[in-house]
């Protein structure tokens, strides 16, 4: 069975933007804006922030306290859109319950929405017009074109709806000419449902929800969960997919989780970010 690890994937954009960088009379500016102290939220935001400043970018995060009301960070955000020294603004989610992230999604520039989250970038996705995309499915696309997974004419199942993998997901896979099927929690016979798949892709946040009776043999499984199950003696957590790893009897292809789709989501931000940058100042 081939193991479709993301650090290679990613190091390879890595060094297209660095060739991109070298070329460019300016240094793009990743903004990240934190709100409270959430552990997992303080974790993501630091690995963004170093890995942008390794690779050349300039990255500052804002923290706001926990309780800051809505009206107080949209007003941030559009002191941000109005930067033209900024070129990419991500909201770290989830944000508390006081601020509704679709409305915060709302108030972002379209041309500074490095998260691809954007209505106005995830509409332009489904109709085929140039977007900043989600990073996330991005990456997963990234890694499948990496490994030579062919697409076109294939059937490909999503078991996720999520507006931040699953539908903007489906629309790049439709993209390349699969044939998708969207699945969910209410989806009708999902075991059945997922043995159709060439490519199949998990992507809902449930430990070991798919299991090697789901996979059609010699496909390829694309883990997208990310779940924590406890902590290890050292104190470290334990993180499992959505995929249990008997599913490497089966299958042709998997991604490992950690070290699969992961390590892709922060590069293809990056990428975003200098391609928004790229784009509004060119």
């Amino acid at each position: 069975m081939l193991e479709l690890a993301g650090p290679p994937v990613a190091e390879e954009v890595y060094q297209e933007l660095k060739t991109r960088l070298a070329q460019l009379p300016y240094v793009p500016h990743l903004r990240v804006v934190r709100l409270g102290e959430d552990p997992a939220s303080v974790s993501y935001v630091r690995l963004k922030d170093r890995q942008a400043r390794k690779l050349g970018l300039s990255s500052q995060v804002d923290v706001f306290p926990e309780n800051t009301p809505q009206n107080e960070l949209l007003a941030h955000i559009a002191m941000l859109n109005a930067d033209p020294e900024v070129d990419g603004i991500l909201v770290q989610s989830p944000v508390p319950k006081q601020v509704d992230f679709n409305t915060v999604l709302e108030a972002i520039s379209p041309l500074k929405d490095v998260d691809g989250l954007t209505p106005a970038n995830a509409g332009r996705l489904w109709m085929g017009l140039e977007a900043l995309e989600s990073c996330t499915p991005a990456g997963v696309m990234r890694i499948l074109k990496h490994y030579q997974t062919p697409l076109s004419g294939k059937e490909v199942v999503i078991v996720g709806r999520s507006n931040l993998v699953g539908k903007p997901l489906a629309a790049m896979m439709l993209r390349e000419n699969a044939t998708v099927t969207l699945a969910h929690s209410r989806t009708q016979g999902l075991a059945a449902v997922c043995r159709r798949a060439d490519v199949l892709v998990a992507a809902v946040g449930k430990a070991g929800l798919i299991t090697p009776e789901m996979v059609r043999p010699g496909a390829v499984v694309v883990d997208v969960g990310i779940n924590r199950v406890g902590q290890n003696q050292k104190g470290r957590d334990i993180l499992v997919g959505d995929v249990v790893p008997e599913v490497t009897g089966v299958a042709a292809a998997l991604t490992p989780v950690p070290g699969g789709v992961g390590p892709m989501t922060v590069a293809m931000l990056l990428h975003n970010t200098v391609v928004a940058a790229m784009r509004r100042r060119s």
